[in-house]
């Protein structure tokens, strides 16, 4: 069913008052602190009170229960179904730790007590079929989200991204040559426009922007300077003459020499509901925008220095909506490619 008392608040904050008890007994205070936190107010006094004078027997008055075991609660089928849903997008398998084969049918989960069990949902109805979402304005040439190298290189970088340790990433740049350089991953951000997952990092001298789908093989460094290759596993030696390269210290060197990181400002006319197109044409950029007057906006967008051909791309598709103003260099690339596309008609 999809709805049913046990999952309701009552439910619920007597849960996390048991789990609480099984692991060390109950102070007073605590025992209010989770039921004010998490019931109604004006529930949280029935329930500290039942709980209190053992009316509901689960809490003794030395703060202890009889329970031995952390209740948990059973999903129901609408949760199951969604998560079957889920887990049929070819994307969640880069995040999971079991074997591919066996998604979408079973997945480990976890309840409140980091109890882990294996959830079968292989007689399970999905909510929802990947052909059922229609995608547009989107290229359709995302990553190979089903590929293993790639499955093995983006749990890597996952991995360093946690714990910002060092990486050596071999990718193949615009020009389809190979080309080694150490990161020192910030973050993973994922453009729903392009389908694609992109490293953010530090430390490069090429850049701070990696595609996912253009690496080919990444290690990472750890602290006492010995390769490992797939987030950890298989130490090689290394190989920049036995230094050790820690991720702070990564930092510090790479931080001064900057990450390729650049800024376009132009202005924008919010004519037919362009002001919403372009922030969403730029959702994966860090921006800002301001109102100017009326309905003209100045918007600013940082990028990296490997992403300025496709923003030049975007920016002229806005057509006389969209002014650049600065820098000098940006608005070169506009007349240069506006120049370009001229002569092609001709």
């Amino acid at each position: 069913m999809m709805f049913h008392e046990i999952y309701g608040s009552y439910y619920q904050t007597v849960a996390r008052v048991l789990r609480t008890a099984v692991d060390h007994p109950l102070a007073p205070n605590e025992l209010k602190e989770i039921i004010t936190g998490h019931a109604f107010g004006e529930s949280a006094w029935n329930i500290k009170s039942a709980l209190r004078e053992e009316r509901w027997q689960l809490i003794r008055k030395d703060g202890t229960t009889p329970i031995r075991k952390k209740p948990s609660l059973p999903l129901t089928l609408l949760e199951k179904r969604w998560l079957k849903a889920i887990l049929m997008d070819p994307r969640i398998q880069l995040f999971m730790d079991m074997d591919c084969d066996a998604v979408p049918n079973f997945i480990k989960v976890a309840d409140a007590g980091t109890e882990i069990e294996v959830l079968d949902l292989s007689e399970v109805e999905p909510l929802f079929l990947p052909e059922d979402i229609r995608v547009f304005d989107r290229y359709e040439d995302g990553d190979p989200y089903e590929n293993p190298v790639y499955q093995r290189n983006f749990r890597t970088v996952l991995s360093a991204c946690r714990t910002h340790s060092p990486i050596v990433v071999d990718s193949i740049n615009r020009k389809g040559r190979i080309r080694t350089e150490t990161v020192v991953p910030e973050y993973l951000e994922y453009s729903e426009k392009d389908d694609k997952f992109r490293l953010v990092g530090t430390g490069s001298r090429y850049g701070g922007m990696i595609n996912l789908a253009r690496i080919i093989s990444c290690k990472v460094c750890e602290e006492d300077g010995i390769w490992k290759e797939d987030g950890g596993k298989n130490p090689k030696n290394p190989k920049e003459d036995g230094k050790k390269l820690s991720g702070e210290r990564w930092k510090e060197t790479t931080e001064r020499k900057g990450s390729g990181s650049r800024t376009v400002e132009f202005e924008l006319v919010d004519q037919r509901n362009a002001l919403e197109r372009a922030l969403l044409h730029f959702a994966h950029f860090e921006k800002q925008a301001e109102k100017i007057e009326g309905n003209r906006y100045r918007i600013r967008v940082w990028y990296d220095k490997d992403d300025e051909t496709e923003l030049v791309i975007r920016v002229l598709s806005f057509g006389p909506m969209i002014r650049v103003t600065a820098p000098d260099t940006f608005v070169e690339l506009i007349r240069k490619r506006l120049i370009r596309q001229k002569h092609c008609f001709l």
